[in-house]
C-alpha cells in the first residue's frame, strides 16, 4: 500500500464528490453569495463518465502480506534503518505509527485479518479427509453443546463420554507400548498443518525402536486431561496426544505433543511432558519433533516415569 499523502487523499475525495454530483446523488455546493445551481433529480448510472470510474481504485492490497506486515509506519523516524531492522526482528506489533491516538488503517486491517484467522481455527473442525487419510476413527468427550460449551467448560473436555469409552475398548489394541491420539484442542488448523509430517515419523520411529504401536484415533472437543481416561481404558505404557494449541493473532498452526507414562485418574500436569510450538517456519519442525517424541517415549519406558518424576529419575 502506497503512503497516503494529504494531497492524494484530497484528490480521491474530490473525485468521489464529483461523481456523486454527476450522478445526482448530492447537490452541488455553491460559493457564498452565488445563486444555487439546479441539479437533475436523478441521472442514470450510464451517464457517469466511465473514464473517471476506471481511474478511481479503492481496492487494498492484502494487509497480511509480509511486505506490508513488516513495513514501518512511523513518520520521519530518527533512524529509519534501525527501525526497519527492529520491526523485522519480531512478530510483535511495533513501529506501526498512529493517526492521532488511534491505529492507522493498515494496522487495524492487519489486526482484524489476524483475529479472523484465530476465530476460524477455534470454531472449525479438523478436515474429515485428513482423518480418513490416516484411518483415524472419531470419539468425543462429554461436550454436548458444541464449540461454545467446549470453550467455557474445559472440565468436560477432559473426560470421554460413555460411547467413546465403549468404542475405544472395542477398536483399540490393549496395552501397547505407544498409544497415539489426535485431538482438535483449540486449533484444528494446527493438526491439519502438521499431522502429515509428524505422524509417519512417530509411527516409523516407534516400530524401528521395537515398540508396539497401538490403534490411533481422533478425539473431538479434546483437552489435555483426557489422557487419564485413555490410560484407564487402554493401559498403554505411553500416551502421546497431538493437540492444537491456543492460537495467537495470525498464528493458528502451532501444535503440541503431550506425553504421559501410564496415565490414570488423578494425574495432572506434573505427571506429563510436553513438546510445544510444533510448526514449520519459526517453531519446532514437525519432522524433528517426531524424532524427539520417540526418544522421550523410550526414556519414559526405561525410567517408568514422566513429568517431574522423569526429571528426578534422570538426576
Amino acid at each position: 500500500m502506497d503512503k497516503m499523502t494529504d494531497e492524494k487523499l484530497n484528490e480521491i475525495i474530490e473525485s468521489v464528490i464529483q461523481q456523486l454530483i454527476t450522478a445526482g446523488a448530492v447537490p452541488k455546493i455553491n460559493p457564498v453569495g452565488t445563486a444555487p445551481v439546479s441539479v437533475p433529480a436523478a441521472v442514470p448510472a450510464s451517464a457517469v463518465p466511465q473514464s473517471s470510474l476506471m481511474n478511481l481504485i479503492l481496492d487494498l492490497h492484502d494487509p497480511a502480506a509480509d511486505e506490508l506486515r513488516y513495513r514501518p509506519g512511523v513518520n520521519n523516524p530518527k533512524d529509519p534503518a534501525a527501525l526497519k531492522d527492529l520491526v523485522a526482528s519480531t512478530t510483535a506489533r511495533i513501529g506501526t505509527g498512529r493517526a492521532g491516538p488511534r491505529y492507522r488503517t493498515a494496522s487495524l486491517l492487519l489486526f482484524q485479518g489476524d483475529h479472523a484467522v484465530t476465530q476460524d481455527s477455534l470454531y472449525r473442525d479438523i478436515d474429515q479427509k485428513l482423518l480418513d487419510e490416516f484411518n483415524l476413527f472419531t470419539v468425543q468427550t462429554k461436550i454436548t453443546e458444541g464449540k461454545e460449551q467446549f470453550l467455557l467448560r474445559p472440565d468436560l473436555g477432559r473426560q470421554l463420554n460413555d460411547s467413546a469409552i465403549r468404542t475405544i475398548a472395542e477398536k483399540c489394541a490393549m496395552q501397547p507400548n505407544i498409544q497415539l491420539v489426535v485431538g482438535d484442542g483449540l486449533s484444528a488448523t494446527a493438526i491439519e498443518a502438521n499431522l502429515r509430517q509428524i505422524y509417519p515419523v512417530i509411527k516409523q520411529g516407534c516400530l524401528s525402536a521395537g515398540l508396539t504401536f497401538g490403534t490411533p484415533f481422533h478425539i473431538k472437543y479434546c483437552r489435555v486431561g483426557v489422557m487419564n481416561d485413555i490410560g484407564e481404558v487402554i493401559h498403554p505404557d505411553v500416551v502421546i496426544l497431538l493437540i492444537g494449541e491456543r492460537p495467537g493473532l495470525g498464528r493458528a498452526e502451532s501444535m503440541s505433543a503431550y506425553m504421559g507414562y501410564r496415565p490414570r485418574s488423578g494425574n495432572n500436569d506434573a505427571d506429563r511432558d510436553v513438546i510445544c510450538n510444533i510448526f514449520e517456519n519459526g517453531g519446532t519442525n514437525p519432522l524433528e519433533a517426531g524424532a524427539f517424541i520417540v526418544q522421550e517415549a523410550q526414556k519414559m519406558i526405561r525410567s517408568q516415569a514422566s513429568g517431574v518424576k522423569l526429571k528426578l529419575a534422570a538426576k
